[in-house]
């Protein structure tokens, strides 16, 4: 059974289905990395609720995505169930005991859940053209503005910041081309209307600040345990190339912040990617390389990340390779491409001569699954068939009065709630507008001399010379000519020619 240094997933079955032994993940291996697959309803999320209880008593905090709603039941202490009861028995989980644990709600839309923030600057280009799915041309304009934000020291922390640079940077089309390459006003064109799309979906909400502190993610309690953060997804889920992006970035900042630590005897923080297949759909070969090389070297940063996904050709071959914790729930194999995907899922297992495991992939239970998990020097364990063990906390989603009352206890309660919105980017490139505006404006009134006289009816009769504008001068004179031949009285006619005098003097 498991202890202190590793975390109980299950009992392996015999050939006749009788108890084998237990199945545990051990926590110094904890950092390197797992995959979690399976068809929709085989019991992909209690397998992820039971590791991610498991690490929370271990005293490890724990990020994971709620894509359905059903995970939030962490935050509350199990009941009894008869089927659940029965399940600790085969597994011979005794005593069953059940608890709550520390659980942290978060929401992009800060609906349900403490708002997570992020400013464009930290995203970068990269990140930004895969949100937004630039092509190769308007990305190169992207890194471009950010380039420029960099040089001039104009902060991008929200959609309008962004949004202001790119307008300044089609007014100064000609000149940055001649500096950084050919920067089109179409390009910029298409990233603002793209722009106006991520704020419709309620992008908006997500960049600003205050920022998330990446040390809140990693908090324990006062008993030792780690707490679970949890992300409601199922909104999220509405726009799936955000949400992959937002948990990207998250991986990149933990890589980018946390400090080497080597191998510990337990990780720092493990992560949990659901739904992982939307990290790499369409996701060009930069961005592939980059996932890959962070899933590579985050690990001795003591950050485990566990993929789940329901078919393991979802993963790119390189970053299947760095997962060597692997729970295999049932897969069907109706089409060509499923069955690609059994014959994949069971080459990754080492081999168990007890039975066939692509056979096995396609029989298994809800709640049974192949493990295989590293053993000491980090090598795989044989392939076992085994019952999941049943979860300690509530199976199902909590109330929206609890979830209000564990957001409202929260040790960030209030912290992330109001928007900061300091000098940054709109702001000063509104004010750089302005002063050349005003600037102009003083310049006209300085070179546009004293009094000058107009005729009603007609622009200004001098120009900001203070000279007289030739062609509308002329214009004029021969519209009061006109006048002069139809009038036929001769105090008319001293009146016109005293108007024309006082043009000829103003010469």
């Amino acid at each position: 059974m498991a202890d202190d240094t590793s975390i109980f997933i299950g009992a392996s079955r015999k050939p006749d289905d009788s108890y084998q032994r237990a199945e545990e993940l051990l926590l110094r291996y904890g950092n390197r990395h797992g995959l979690i697959t399976g068809a929709t309803g085989t019991g992909k999320t209690v397998s992820l609720q039971v590791l991610a209880e498991g690490f929370s008593n271990a005293g490890v905090p724990v990020f994971c995505a709620d894509i359905k709603g059903d995970l939030s039941g962490i935050a509350m202490m199990g009941e009894a169930k008869d089927f659940l009861v029965k399940r600790a028995e085969q597994v011979k989980l005794d005593p069953y005991q059940f608890q709550e644990f520390p659980v942290i709600f978060w929401d992009l839309f800060g609906e349900q859940g403490h708002p997570i923030r992020a400013t464009i600057s930290e995203m970068g280009p990269l990140l930004m053209s895969r949100l937004m799915n630039l092509t190769e041309a308007q990305e190169g304009v992207m890194n471009i503005a950010f380039r420029i934000a960099d040089e001039e020291g104009l902060l991008l922390l929200d959609l309008k910041d962004l949004q202001s640079l790119l307008a300044n940077i089609a007014e100064r089309a000609d000149e940055l081309s001649a500096r950084y390459g050919n920067v089109t006003k179409p390009s910029v064109g298409a990233i603002q209307r793209t722009l106006l799309v991520l704020e419709s979906q309620g992008a908006a909400n997500f960049f600003g600040e205050p920022a998330l502190r990446i040390a809140d993610l990693m908090r324990t309690t006062r008993d030792g345990r780690g707490a679970v953060s949890v992300l409601a997804a199922d909104k999220l889920m509405m726009n799936p190339r955000l949400y992959a992006t937002f948990l990207l970035w998250l991986m990149s900042e933990l890589f980018e912040e946390l400090p080497e630590v080597g191998d510990l005897e337990r990780p720092k923080l493990v992560f949990f990617f659901d739904e992982a297949h939307l990290l790499f759909e369409d996701a060009p070969k930069v961005l592939i390389d980059r996932v890959e090389q962070v899933v590579r070297l985050i690990r001795s940063k003591g950050v485990g990340v566990y993929f789940v996904t329901q078919n393991p050709l979802d993963i790119p071959e390189k970053v299947l390779a760095q997962l060597g914790n692997r729970v295999q729930h049932a897969l069907r194999a109706y089409t060509p491409r499923e069955q690609q995907a059994v014959r994949t899922a069971a080459e990754t297992f080492r081999p168990n001569p007890d039975f066939d495991c692509a056979t096995a992939i396609t029989q298994l239970a809800t709640g049974e699954a192949l493990v295989s998990m590293l053993e000491d020097k980090g090598v795989p364990a044989m392939v076992q068939r085994t019952l999941i063990r049943p979860p300690s906390s509530r199976l199902g989603p909590i109330t929206p009065d609890e979830r209000r009352k564990i957001i409202a206890e929260s040790p960030v309660a209030g912290q992330y709630d109001q928007v900061v919105d300091r000098e940054s980017a709109f702001e000063i490139l509104q004010k750089k507008t302005k002063e050349a505006q005003d600037a102009e404006a003083q310049a006209q009134q300085q070179n546009s001399g004293g009094s000058r006289w107009t005729i009603p009816g007609f622009d200004d009769v001098l120009g900001t010379s203070g000279r007289r504008s030739s062609n509308r001068q002329t214009v004029a004179e021969a519209a009061i000519k006109s006048v002069v031949r139809s009038v036929g009285s001769s105090v008319g006619r001293a009146i016109v020619r005293g108007i024309l005098g006082s043009l000829a003097r103003g010469r």
